[in-house]
């Protein structure tokens, strides 16, 4: 039998998915697993939790771009802002749903990231995902029209309600098996659970899970 793959949820907005995608491919090939991408629309998971985007905070949103800056210097991987953030990546996660051939939408997923977070010329316009659809050899006219069909775009809705029903709650989150880590700064957690050396005994993952909560805002 196969190892679990490892499914990767993401939405082309977040620089912190720009950021996990740059090592994914390579930490599922140490553990011998493949790697499936998930297109979601992450305001579409704030909008079913009720929740601000980190974006969203005025405190928080200068932090988390120089944050994501001195990250990307730590990985040595390219890094460059949009001319404006957030932006609608929408119509990109949708031309992505629309392949279907899994190596191909993983070479296509890399092509828009770039496009979006290291220097490509941003993916908000049309022609700008039709050039890396291109790209990467694949039919731009057909995958742009494909990307308005009823079909695909029930694909991303139905990609985010997975991950809202898996408890996921923001991206980049990885699935493996029934577990879920969230952020760029849970890969390495990720690894270790993959060694089996997850410091986190199921009895311990099971109490806190059932953690009973002894104050509240709300």
């Amino acid at each position: 039998m196969s190892p679990t793959p490892l499914r990767f949820f993401f939405d082309y907005v977040s620089p912190y998915a720009y950021l996990a995608w740059t090592q994914l491919p390579a930490l599922a090939e140490r553990h011998g697993r493949a790697l499936e991408v998930v297109p979601v629309l992450f305001a579409g998971v704030l909008n079913a939790l009720g929740t601000m985007g980190p974006a969203e905070v005025p405190a928080k949103r200068f932090y988390i771009y120089k944050h994501t800056h001195r990250l990307a210097h730590d990985l040595g991987v390219p890094f460059a802002f949009p001319s404006a953030h957030p932006f609608n990546p929408l119509f990109a996660l949708r031309v992505t749903a629309a392949v279907r051939e899994a190596d191909a939408r993983k070479r296509l997923v890399s092509a828009l990231f770039s496009a979006a977070w290291a220097g490509g010329g941003g993916l908000v316009e049309p022609e700008r995902v039709g050039a890396c659809v291109s790209s990467v050899g694949l039919e731009a006219q057909a995958l742009l029209a494909a990307a308005g069909t009823p079909d695909v775009k029930e694909q991303v809705r139905r990609n985010t309600e997975e991950l809202l029903a898996l408890g996921g709650f923001g991206v980049p989150t990885v699935l493996v098996g029934e577990e879920l880590f969230f952020g760029v700064d849970s890969l390495g957690h990720l690894e270790r659970f993959l060694r089996g050396e997850d410091p986190l005994s199921p009895e311990e993952r099971e109490r806190l899970r059932t953690l009973p909560m002894a104050a509240s805002r709300l």
